[in-house]
């Protein structure tokens, strides 16, 4: 089966260095806790964080391009570079492994729900998510949807 793709890559990263990675998260959001004056400046931050797959398309698209070009110029045989990148490029797509994740992760690029993951607990820290409340009619279709699981639930039972 094919993991979704929130979990492709956190499933192929090593232990230690998806801990890591949480870690320094938690890390991050534990200081802006205690600092939430800067809290914006790190929400910009994270605007211009590059995802793992943001890198590894950039690397795959120009090792790609780099062994068409010395293909062209210099030697056919650097073609076998471009079709190893689009084979490791599918393989990143389906199981969300290949050769560069292990690097990439170590180095502490995140996914893109990673990132999501702290921009809104940052979010949530500054205090965004107070304000949310559920109009009326929400509430009134949650009630109908309540009442009506609970008469579904006593049909079974009996």
């Amino acid at each position: 089966m094919v993991p979704s793709s929130r979990s492709r890559v956190p499933r192929n990263t090593a232990r230690a260095d998806q801990r890591a990675i949480t870690e320094a998260t938690k890390t991050r959001l534990q200081h802006f806790a205690g600092n939430p004056s800067r809290i914006d400046q790190r929400l910009q931050e994270l605007e211009r964080e590059w995802d793992i797959e943001r890198v590894i398309e950039l690397n795959a698209s120009s090792l790609a391009f780099a062994g068409i070009a010395a293909g062209g110029l210099h030697d056919k045989r650097w073609l076998i570079l471009s079709a190893l990148v689009t084979v490791f490029l599918l393989q990143h797509v389906i199981q969300g492994w290949c050769p560069p994740v292990p690097v990439l992760r170590k180095l502490g690029f995140r996914t893109l729900a990673e990132i999501e993951q702290e921009r809104n607990a940052l979010k949530a820290l500054r205090g965004d998510y107070r304000q949310v409340t559920r109009s009326s009619a929400q509430r009134r279709r949650s009630k109908a949807t309540n009442s009506a699981a609970k008469a579904a639930r006593k049909a079974a039972a009996a």
